[in-house]
């Protein structure tokens, strides 16, 4: 159903059963399930987050100069994608580790042409550093990369199944199979931060949101399954 898809996922998938910090049989999960898109032909790229080492919004509550702490937080995210390189290259995929500010001894600079160029040859692209810019999440870094990139769809990781009316953990939630950007504005449900959603929703790029935990969603959703919650236009 895509051929070109931006993945999303969150700090907090790569810490595991964990509070915080790396967990390898995590990591390699998600590798596998990467391998599988890739061997459907698929061309991927990920934006990952870094909440399980630094969180730059919940430090900049409790003091820290916001700048610093969100530079802080895309300094984890480099970390992260280092751990995920390391885990796709041993399943034998090629991947290149793309930064949003020059780190040239451990990734190369995200550079639009090259990315894609990237893709085109079937490489994974792992993007970190967000959009190297202060008061910007990773949620909106994977919105400006996946419009950057061309990717068809953004897939947003999540531990739920999707997107639910009220909190998950309480009996009466129901999933919502279906939503449109100002759903999501609107009721401010907890998809992406708002300046993701907008962004995605001025160029009409359509959002799933999905359960990570779950083995080989990826592809599920990759191939059209009715997986997750789908947010697109009215």
């Amino acid at each position: 159903m895509y051929k070109r898809v931006l993945l999303k996922l969150s700090g907090e998938a790569l810490a595991g059963e964990g509070a915080f910090g790396v967990d390898q049989e995590a990591i390699d999960v998600i590798s596998q399930d990467v391998l599988e898109a890739v061997e459907r032909g698929v061309e991927m790229a990920l934006v990952i987050g870094g909440g399980n080492i630094f969180r730059g919004v919940s430090t900049s509550a409790q003091g820290m100069d916001r700048a610093s702490a969100d530079y802080m937080g895309m300094l984890a995210t480099v970390m992260n994608g280092l751990a995920l390189q390391d885990s796709l290259e041993k399943y034998g995929l090629v991947t290149r580790l793309t930064t949003a500010f020059r780190m040239q001894e451990v990734a190369e600079p995200y550079i639009r042409r090259r990315a894609v160029r990237h893709l085109e040859k079937k490489r994974v692209v792992i993007c970190a550093a967000g959009t190297g810019n202060p008061y910007f999440t990773t949620d909106t870094a994977a919105s400006l990369r996946a419009m950057e990139l061309k990717a068809d769809v953004l897939l947003k990781a999540t531990r739920v199944d999707g997107v639910y009316d009220k909190d998950p953990k309480d009996p009466g939630a129901t999933l919502l199979r279906r939503l449109t950007y100002l759903d999501v504005l609107r009721n401010n449900l907890k998809v992406m931060d708002s300046t993701a959603i907008s962004l995605c929703m001025d160029n009409d790029l359509p959002v799933v949101v999905f359960n990570l935990l779950e083995r080989h969603n990826v592809l599920r959703v990759i191939e059209g399954e009715d997986v997750g919650t789908v947010v697109q236009g009215g």
